[in-house]
């Protein structure tokens, strides 16, 4: 299946399926010589990962990594890294209604002209379990940038439906299974999805994510640049139907006066541009924001087709998510981190020996 492989010089390429054995990836090209067990990688896993409070879905997945090639004595060989994550609870007899009809709203559909097999075992690769084996290389990818750039991410939550969260601190994302940076709103957020669930509906939600400490300088002009391949990356992930680049979609409002970050001898005075100019890097935080549809399986009865176009109605079983995402956070980390790990590389490989004068704001990027 074409589009499984992501990156060009730090290549993850994504298999499995949602109701398969098990799910994985293999990591091309991370440099050697850094160190690496799956004690680095579990804890991201751990964060995303299904069954972790009342609000997600209650499918009971481990998502233990094993790391089964290029790693040698605790260090990275610059061979490919093998990322293997074993399913272990999965209900293919939930889906047993569906093979015949489609969920609204799912791949079901659009899978089955394109490849011609109607498997309705869950999403299988459309699955957003398919998601773990990206935030498995990404934690390879940070723990990289972090050790070579002091690069850190942190996402949270930043509106579930018709509910804004507002902004209260980044401290407040590792205390609440929301992953919102908020510690006085939690309470409204748990009725909401308890009523969302009791409905059997879902809704859509909104996820800010921030690289720090990123060098100026990564990206290339026209088709390379780094923000799209950032738009690219978010658009892959599950669910996603918008992304925004610093100001986004505000930048129509806003004057030139406005939206242009003044530069000083202190700094750039705003980041309108999110971190970006001309596809480059400018040293500041990039900041993106994804808009992620509401969950396309629910338990409400759904207006379908049957294989040979006969009206019917879906209803659709098993364990889902009212909110896809309030499990998206770690996972639109996870993909930031890789465009950058992949910009990173190559910017080292064009531009390593590049050197320009010493500035104010050069010297004060994170």
């Amino acid at each position: 299946m074409p589009g499984s492989t992501f990156g060009s010089l730090f290549r993850v390429t994504n298999f499995g399926e949602s109701h398969g054995p098990a799910i994985g990836c293999v990591v091309d090209g991370c440099p050697p010589g850094l160190e690496l067990c799956a004690g680095d990688i579990q804890p991201e896993l751990d964060r995303r990962r299904p069954g972790t409070s009342r609000h997600v879905t209650q499918r009971n997945e481990a998502d233990k990594v094993e790391i089964l090639s290029g790693v040698f004595e605790g260090k990275t060989t610059g061979t490919p890294v093998a990322l293997l994550i074993r399913n272990t609870d999965q209900r293919s007899k939930d889906y047993a209604n569906l093979l015949k009809t489609f969920r609204p709203g799912h791949a079901d559909y659009t899978y089955w002209h394109k490849y011609g097999i109607r498997d309705p075992r869950g999403g299988g690769r459309s699955s957003a379990r398919l998601t773990a084996p990206s935030v498995a290389a990404g934690a390879i990818a940070k723990k990289w940038l972090a050790l070579k750039h002091g690069t850190r991410f942190v996402a949270h939550l930043a509106q579930m439906g018709d509910i804004s969260i507002p902004f209260e601190g980044f401290e407040h994302v590792g205390a609440n299974p929301f992953f919102a940076a908020n510690a006085s709103d939690i309470a409204r957020l748990e009725a909401y999805v308890d009523e969302l669930r009791k409905a059997g509906d879902s809704c859509g939600a909104r996820i800010d994510v921030v690289a720090k400490g990123v060098p100026v300088g990564w990206g290339d002009p026209l088709y390379d640049k780094l923000d799209a391949d950032i738009a690219y990356a978010m658009m892959g992930i599950n669910a996603v139907k918008g992304v925004e680049i610093g100001a986004g979609f505000r930048s129509i409002a806003q004057r030139g006066t406005t939206h242009g970050d003044e530069l000083t001898p202190e700094g750039f005075a705003s980041n309108n541009a999110g971190g970006v100019l001309g596809g480059i890097s400018t040293g500041q935080d990039i900041t993106v924001s994804i808009a992620i549809k509401p969950t396309s399986s629910i338990r409400s009865p759904r207006r379908s087709i049957d294989l040979e176009g006969r009206a019917t109605t879906v209803e659709t079983f098993g364990r889902h998510d009212p909110c896809v995402g309030i499990r998206a956070a770690p996972i639109a980390e996870a993909l930031l981190a890789l465009v950058l790990m992949d910009h990173a590389l190559l910017h080292r490989a064009q531009c390593g020996d590049v050197r320009v004068p010493s500035t104010p704001i050069a010297a004060r990027a994170p």
